[in-house]
């Protein structure tokens, strides 16, 4: 039998922005639950959660880490997360399987941005939420006005389930409206005192322990019922709308702590096991193809995978969630995306960098497995015979790209291999290797996960990498119309080489009407797939060319067009019509005719008003209305054309063009420029004109790089 069935594993998410607390009140929850004899402290770099070399080295959590803790009956699973947007994957990972979420606020600080955006992660999970104010022995604590902009920001949903009765430095007492008791503590936190509201504020606890009332009794008739005809509700029959209230997302209670002094954490997990849902109370999971699956002990195994680590010198670490049934060691489960069957050889209970064996988990509850040799992250497991594949998480879109190469030469493969296994643990990380613009091309969700990708390479993979500005898929076309005959010649002893094609090259538009002035025998509409087409006329008579080599004038056109004359930029919207020319019965073959058509076609080409065009982003920036001017200000400078604005929430959102040239680096810029206040979304949406200077100066650089590279 497992230790704890499904109606007593509560699986919490803290969230929040950096520096709110989160792994500090992990430490204080391990510690009071007794599975820990000392409180690890960031500061000096020994807490279970940030176990890793890169988090001690800088001080904050950087991957979400799933901890547990047993208390009063309970196993509480424990997922730790960061709190930068950069890392918003380990997040959404988390929330993935979380039924709880602790969303900590600063109260010396207030709602910050990482609040905000996390916010909208738990909204999409409809996640039962939990608010903690957090650091109230911070010297510029202020309770009453982080609890206002929590309502303000988040609705009148939040209510209060406690308040400090004096918080900064002299912090040690917590007034609680529900229990309407005071808990006092002394100078080492732990359990308090269990004292009687003061008489002083035994007027605002009842004003408020009456508004707690009526919020819970808002959101479910038969309480409503109660509290009208009584006029109050029992402390049980309180929890009992509470609870129900979070499942349905009706209501956020904020609760009191100072994690670092381990005041109010107990308070807190009394709560979480007396109230929060367990997995089996929550919605059923939605299958891919809209079924639904109830976590249910007793039916089929069935687990999600939600994260994957590579440990150096063990392999690869599979952490999952169990939907439904048992997970028995020794089981095989089929990977319902690949169709190949895993066994399940251990099982673990996962602490930090700890893993303890156990022999089964059961529906509701999270653990770890080493060494699936098919499985990643968003794959369904279940048993044999059975068809189930859950939702997949999605994972938010990259915003920052660099182009990644080697120091040193030869360690191409290395790279490759390092890159993909990065990829596996972090799905927020793309990688492509990009044959048109010549670079593998990695994309990332800022410059901190750029940063920590470089460390990843050089410290575990033990490569020197470098980043550089990636190239931009310029295209290039033409305004205009132009004729060209060219004429391939090539004699040096044996066979030789010849062909000669007469061309008109124009630009092409939808609905454009059929050439005029030539006999069409033949028409070829080719979609490009770099966008845009190709449409390919054989307007040839009397037998000037033969029709066996026309497809290799075609070919020499295509070669061309994947590598325009003016930068090497892919061609699009041409017109090519193959009206004359002239062959060899000897020495034209297919290779003569294709580098006529090549030729020709530059040639054509570059006397039809060639035209650059450059890819333009629709741009969305969310920030508070006080940094609008700014923030358009700096889009002017980038040539960003502002199309207008619209407001979600809290935050106004600036819609904008701007050429994918001049995105460089912005999440850093952005960032920087409005102090983590701001964000952004970019999603390719044309190619446009580029101005005729800058064009001019891109061809110049072009031509300069082709001859220095012939040269060399």
């Amino acid at each position: 039998m497992p230790e704890f069935d499904t109606a007593h594993v509560k699986n919490i998410v803290l969230l929040g922005h950096s520096g709110s607390g989160k792994t500090t009140l992990a430490e204080s929850m391990l510690f009071e639950a007794g599975l820990t004899h000392r409180r690890g402290s960031i500061e000096e770099k020994n807490t279970v959660g940030d176990y890793t070399e890169l988090e001690k080295e800088r001080g904050n959590t950087i991957f979400s880490k799933l901890l547990h803790t047993h208390w009063r009956g309970y196993k509480i699973n424990i997922l730790d997360t960061p709190g930068y947007d950069d890392f918003s994957g380990e997040v959404i990972s988390a929330l993935r399987v979380a039924d709880t979420g602790v969303m900590l606020l600063n109260a010396s600080t207030g709602v910050e941005v990482g609040t905000d955006i996390i916010w909208e992660y738990t909204e999409q999970f409809k996640t039962p939420m939990i608010f903690v104010v957090n650091q109230l022995d911070h010297p510029k604590a202020d309770f009453e006005k982080t609890y206002q902009e929590a309502r303000n920001h988040f609705g009148q949903h939040v209510v209060l389930v406690q308040y400090p009765l004096n918080s900064g430095l002299g912090f040690n007492a917590i007034i609680d409206v529900l229990n309407m008791v005071m808990y006092e503590y002394n100078d080492q936190g732990g359990k308090p005192k269990k004292l009687p509201i003061p008489d002083a504020e035994r007027p605002k606890a009842e004003t408020l322990h009456k508004e707690l009332i009526e919020a819970i009794a808002a959101n479910d008739e038969t309480l409503m019922e109660k509290y009208f005809d009584i006029g109050e509700l029992t402390e049980d029959e309180m929890k009992q709308g509470l609870h129900l209230s979070m499942v349905r997302h009706d209501l956020f209670p904020v609760f009191c702590a100072s994690a670092l002094q381990n005041r109010g954490v107990a308070r807190l997990m009394g709560y979480i096991d007396n109230v929060c849902p367990p997995a089996s109370e929550m919605p059923p999971q939605v299958t891919k193809d809209g079924s639904t699956l109830n976590c249910d002990a007793n039916a089929s195994a069935c687990i999600f995978i939600y994260k994957t680590v590579n440990e150096p010198h063990i392999g690869e670490l599979s952490f999952f969630k169990v939907y439904s049934g048992t997970i028995k060691a020794g089981m095989e489960l089929v990977n319902e995306s690949t169709g190949v069957t895993e066994k399940i050889n251990q099982l673990f209970i996962v602490e930090g960098n700890k893993r303890t064996p156990i022999p089964e988990l059961v529906a509701g509850d999270i653990g770890a497995t080493l060494k699936l040799k098919n499985t990643h992250v968003n794959n369904t497991l279940h048993e044999k015979s059975k068809h189930i594949e859950l939702a997949p998480i999605v994972f938010p879109e990259p915003l920052m790209s660099v182009a990644i190469a080697n120091a040193k030469k030869g360690e191409e493969e290395k790279l490759a291999s390092a890159l993909h296994q990065l990829k596996e643990e972090d799905p927020t990380m793309h990688v492509e290797v990009s044959s048109e613009l010549g670079q593998t091309l990695l994309h990332c969700m800022g410059e901190m996960h750029l940063t920590i990708i470089k460390w990843k390479l050089e410290h575990v993979y033990h490569l020197d990498v470098q980043y550089a500005r990636p190239r931009i898929s310029y295209r290039e076309t033409i305004r205009g119309k132009a004729e060209t005959t060219y004429r391939h010649k090539k004699q040096s002893g044996g066979a030789g080489q010849f062909a000669e094609v007469t061309m008109r090259v124009e630009a092409w538009t939808e609905g454009m009407p059929e050439p005029t002035g030539l006999t069409v025998r033949g028409k070829e509409e080719i979609a490009l797939p770099w966008g845009g087409k190709l449409v390919y006329y054989n307007c040839i008579v009397g037998g000037v060319i033969d029709q066996r080599f026309m497809p290799s004038v075609l070919k020499g056109v295509m070669e061309k067009m994947q590598q325009g004359p003016l930068t090497g930029s892919h061609v699009r919207d041409i017109r090519v019509c193959i009206f004359d020319g002239k062959m060899h019965p000897v020495d034209s073959n297919d290779m003569a005719f294709k580098t006529a058509g090549m030729m020709g076609f530059k040639e054509a080409f570059q006397m039809a008003n060639p035209l650059l065009m450059e890819p333009i982003y629709h741009l969305k920036v969310y920030c508070p209305e006080d940094l609008t001017g700014n923030i358009m200000g700096d889009l002017q400078m980038r040539r960003g054309m502002v199309e207008g604005f619209d407001t979600e929430g809290h935050f106004t959102v600036i819609n904008a063009m701007v050429p994918h040239a001049e995105m460089y680096q912005y999440a850093s810029s952005l960032r920087s420029m409005t102090q983590g206040r701001a964000r952004f979304k970019m999603k390719f949406d044309h190619y446009a004109p580029v101005s005729g200077e800058l064009q001019k100066k891109l061809t110049e650089t072009y031509k300069k790089d082709t001859v220095e590279l012939a040269e060399a």
